[in-house]
């Protein structure tokens, strides 16, 4: 067994500021959703609702890339199935704004314009007027704005589709036909399905992941926890080693005022991510998330394979600065390390999503290990706090920043295509339009902490599982994650700050209990020395 010597600090509070940074973003959506419905005049032919759309092309026979586009208010709908649409050539409208009568041929073709001196309504009456099929406006930059209909032209009747790509899609066509090819375009909106599968695997690796945390202690045995953190730390012999040794089994105890704290930090480092986005702030996150993530699978892994084999640690060999350190760690480290590189290099690739929720994973367990609620008292401060920074910085930010600031952070906007880490996510596999659903640390940390108090309340009280807390907490987080994704369908894919829905459902559940069998009073001032492994020494976290 190795340990720390007594003047060294535990290695988990220099964890402190990469666990504030990451755990704060809470955050609950899917990308690629629906786009919202601006304000704009209407009558029975300008009702669409804005809905994406996909542009197949071919270029010279060849199938080339697929592009996404917006339709307008008005105009025909297009089918939701590909082999209902119809591929047809496309041209470019003379002159390119399509605001006159275009001197191209337009009849069975598929009109391209760019986007200016006239409004929408002019373009699509001038492309309908000489035959085209279909009008695809090209944008000037890479949003896709709504097409909405004129002040003076609702009555009038659009019975082409009208639709808008991005800049850079326009300039591909435009240099594939520039280039004497022939470009064919097939237009068509699949629909979203009503459930994605995707969404219940995430909902089981939420909870299962909070479940496995809570009950770390017991999968790994409590004789093995102090081994968790201290085997690439120097040692001393064995003979120096005490039984009770004031290192090990160390936890950070979260206080009243470092609850509020980090809540008062992580709305900064919030506001710092909104205007200052961009390629390089991304990355520091990434190594951050690396960082804790490599921590926290190491500690996993270990924590896991001492339970069967502690011989296992047992092998040491001496290296500089770290002196005696156990090979079986060190081999453990190395692998976590090659886990972590892996995924960065294939951070875009369709499976990359494996390697960032084993990660995130083994990061949140590591945390709900290191970081404990003392209360009920702390508890109700820390999580009517984040449940309220949840709604402001998704709800009510809109006003003040005409943006919902955690929703531009999630999508990762200005960041050069990089997505933040600080997320669980799972590919929308039956999903025509693809993305992924996902849930923030945050959502998954703040009420973990709760039922990993709720956990060792049981066990210190010798509570059974019906007459404790801890089981009805997590079927009140599953709930409470069913009615986000409920809230998140019901407002057409827009995120949801998940808290909202979480903190009653467990917190309120706490309460509940807690004052019909009159425990609430103990429950709100207990403390951490009335546990059996209260010999443990604890710090008190103010960050």
């Amino acid at each position: 067994m190795m340990s720390l010597p007594s003047s060294w600090p535990d290695p988990r509070i220099f964890s402190a500021p990469i666990l504030l940074i990451l755990i704060g973003f809470s955050f609950v959506g899917a990308d690629g959703a629906k786009r919202n419905v601006g304000e704009a005049p209407k009558s029975p032919s300008c009702n669409n609702s804005f809905e994406s759309v996909k542009v197949k092309s071919w270029v010279g026979g060849a199938e080339g890339k697929t592009l996404v586009g917006m339709n307008a208010e008005f105009g025909a709908l297009l089918p939701s199935q590909a082999e209902k649409a119809i591929r047809l050539p496309a041209v470019f409208a003379n002159p390119s704004n399509c605001c006159s009568s275009s001197s191209s041929k337009l009849a069975g073709f598929i009109l391209l314009s760019i986007r200016g001196e006239c409004d929408f309504m002019q373009k699509a009456k001038v492309a309908q007027s000489g035959g085209a099929a279909a009008l695809v406006v090209i944008n000037d930059n890479e949003d896709l704005s709504e097409m909405v209909c004129s002040n003076s032209d609702t009555a009038l009747n659009i019975s082409i589709p009208v639709i808008m790509i991005s800049k850079s899609g326009g300039e591909a066509l435009n240099k594939s036909m520039g280039d004497g090819q022939k470009v064919e375009l097939l237009l068509y909106a699949p629909k979203r399905p009503v459930v994605d599968f995707s969404v219940a695997f995430l909902w089981m690796m939420v909870v299962g992941t909070i479940l496995c945390a809570s009950c770390w202690s017991q999968l790994t045995a409590p004789q093995q926890a102090d081994e968790r953190y201290n085997e690439l730390s120097p040692k001393k012999s064995s003979k120096a080693e005490t039984p009770n040794n004031d290192s090990e089994n160390e936890v950070l105890n979260i206080s009243a005022m470092g609850a509020i704290f980090f809540i008062i930090t992580a709305s900064a480092f919030l506001v710092l991510l909104y205007f200052f986005m961009s390629s390089w702030f991304v990355w520091v996150l990434i190594i951050l998330f690396c960082i804790g993530g490599v921590e926290g699978m190491h500690a996993c892994i270990v924590s896991l394979v001492l339970r069967k084999g502690r011989n296992c640690g047992h092998k040491t060999v001496n290296l500089p600065c770290f002196g005696e350190v156990s090979i079986f760690s060190l081999v453990v480290l190395l692998f976590c390390v090659a886990f972590a590189i892996f995924w960065v290099t294939t951070r875009k690739a369709s499976y990359s999503w494996v390697g960032q929720d084993v990660l995130g994973i083994c990061l949140i367990i590591t945390v709900l290990q290191m970081a404990q609620l003392p209360n009920i008292k702390v508890a109700t401060i820390l999580l009517c706090c984040a449940f309220f920074y949840d709604i402001f910085w998704v709800f009510i930010s809109q006003v003040i920043f005409n943006d919902s600031v955690m929703v531009s952070v999630a999508r990762g906007d200005n960041s050069g295509g990089e997505s933040i880490p600080m997320l669980l996510r799972v590919p929308r596999i039956f999903d025509p339009w693809g993305g992924y659903d996902m849930i923030g640390f945050g959502d998954i940390i703040f009420p973990g902490l709760l039922l990993s108090f709720s956990f060792r309340y049981d066990k210190a009280n010798k509570k059974g599982i019906l007459n404790g807390y801890f089981l009805w907490l997590m079927i009140g987080y599953g709930f409470g994650l069913i009615f986000t994704y409920v809230g998140l369908y019901l407002m057409d894919g827009h995120g949801q700050p998940a808290l909202l829905y979480l903190v009653p459902c467990t917190l309120g559940l706490v309460f509940i209990l807690g004052f019909v069998r009159g425990e609430l009073t103990h429950l709100w001032s207990y403390t951490m020395e009335e546990e059996p492994a209260a010999s443990s020494r604890e710090h008190s976290v103010h960050a």
